[in-house]
């Protein structure tokens, strides 16, 4: 792949397909989706939005396909990352409500062939991401060997655990291909076709499957990274590793908002049964953290926001859900290199003023601030010296690789700057054991891309929990 000249660069980001026309007062989310794709150089995009049941916004930007000139549309089908987490999910929940196994089984009854430790492992705790079960993408997986469900199990249990199950939560990829396992041992079929017959064919999401690189599938867009400044498709994994129950999925947006709809309506898999999927996972000690089942339950300047974001093979992806505003955004799209949960969280934004995120807020002048600069407390937690302003919950949870990387990611930044804070106290907001009141922003910028970090603080400015995100 060549470089991209400036004339097809102008091209991608102007390029909008038909098949989802913007409703009156979306202009400004098509000039922002513009100047995003400009900005990254991201090949292609596919954006709805949804109040309530109405899609209001579906639509493609730039190409789905940049050998061919294929427009996005809102018919692009993009890979799902870990956006597909939350159907494996719906796939364990809707067994269990059938009684064919209960989430709070040792998963060595459906996995007899692991380790003595992962008798204390439950179905729970993978869906949680509590296992202690290492991810498979920091070890040694080959990701161009093909490999069969009994392999991944073995790969797995060769791992020692990195905590007591329900100690902490660690993400997990390897924790969702067990699940997928576990699926097709208990309901006798792959857990891909579980979902077809139970989940996508009820819903009308007629495009949504499991990844094929032999079948032809219309509309397929080409995955893509970003090496320095060329453009290069996305690198080959073995066919086995794209049906894995960790996300391994085709959507296209149209498909995604069906699924938003069955879930204003609890249909899939039961009212009881999502309000389980989205209740935050209660630690062993120190309270709850923010996932539930496949989903992230979070905040977006204090008010609600559950969602997931996914990445794979050059594909990024995002649903963003706000309860309170009756609220959906979805974003798929063709770079590795690209943000779109903070493409998400803009256009909710620019819909709703109250959710407008911190990095596109003009710096507060006045207001409270917390004692100590945010990026100070930074620099103190990546030297181990910040004990004294931390929440008891989020000392003993941090590890030592966590300030690590809080001390990379302030090396990223040539300056800091602080946004300002959200008063946030009697919203039922809790992490890690610390009822929050005030939520904090800094911009560190200089780098690309930019970070933007959230701290969330008790009533006595210590802090209960730390965020970031990439602008």
């Amino acid at each position: 792949m060549r470089r991209l000249a400036p004339a097809l660069l102008i091209e991608l980001v102007v390029t909008a397909a038909a098949g989802g026309q913007s409703a009156p007062g979306f202009d400004s989310i098509d000039h922002y989706m513009a100047a995003e794709l400009r900005r990254d150089r991201i090949p292609g995009v596919s954006v709805a939005v949804l109040r309530g049941d109405s899609v209001v916004l579906a639509r493609g930007f730039g190409y789905a396909n940049v050998e061919l000139r294929v427009p996005a549309s809102d018919s692009t089908v993009y890979q799902s990352g870990s956006v597909g987490k939350q159907f494996t999910a719906a796939a364990v929940v809707m067994l269990a409500e059938q009684g064919r196994l209960s989430l709070d089984d040792p998963i060595t009854r459906y996995l007899p062939e692991g380790p003595a430790g992962w008798g204390r492992i439950t179905i729970r705790h993978l869906l949680t991401h509590t296992s202690g079960i290492g991810d498979y993408t920091d070890s040694t997986l080959d990701v161009r060997r093909d490999y069969t469900e009994d392999d991944m199990v073995r790969l797995a249990a060769r791992q020692a655990l990195e905590f007591a199950p329900g100690d902490r939560w660690s993400y997990s990829n390897t924790g969702y291909v067990l699940l997928g396992v576990i699926i097709h041992r208990v309901g006798g079929e792959f857990y891909g076709d579980f979902l077809q017959e139970h989940v996508f064919r009820p819903l009308g999401m007629r495009t949504t499957r499991i990844i094929s690189e032999a079948d032809i599938i219309p509309n397929r867009a080409a995955g893509y990274r970003l090496v320095g400044d060329t453009l290069k498709n996305q690198e080959w994994v073995s066919p086995s590793l794209n049906t894995t129950a960790d996300g391994a999925l085709y959507f296209t947006v149209r498909d995604l908002a069906q699924w938003a709809i069955a879930l204003n309506h609890w249909r899939v898999p039961s009212r009881a049964g999502l309000e389980a999927i989205w209740t935050p996972v209660r630690l062993n000690t120190w309270g709850t953290y923010p996932y539930g089942f496949g989903w992230r339950i979070t905040q977006q300047r204090g008010l609600r926001r559950i969602g997931h974001s996914g990445a794979w093979q050059g594909f990024e992806t995002t649903i963003q859900r706000y309860p309170d505003f009756d609220l959906t955004v979805i974003v798929l799209d063709n770079l590795a290199e690209s943000t779109p949960e903070t493409m998400a969280m803009s256009i909710a934004g620019i819909l709703e003023p109250r959710l407008v995120p911190p990095h596109l807020m003009e710096p507060l002048s006045s207001g409270p601030r917390p004692p100590q600069a945010i990026d100070q407390l930074l620099a103190d937690i990546a030297s181990g010296a910040a004990t004294a302003r931390l929440a008891p919950g989020l000392a003993a949870f941090l590890t030592t690789d966590q300030r690590a990387r809080i001390g990379r990611e302030l090396k990223r930044a040539a300056s800091w700057t602080f946004v300002g804070c959200d008063a946030v106290e009697g919203r039922g907001i809790t992490r890690l054991g610390t009822q929050v009141t005030r939520i904090c922003y800094t911009k560190g910028q200089g780098a690309t891309p930019n970070s933007l970090v959230t701290v969330l603080y008790g009533a006595d400015w210590r802090a209960a929990g730390i965020e970031s995100y990439s602008f």
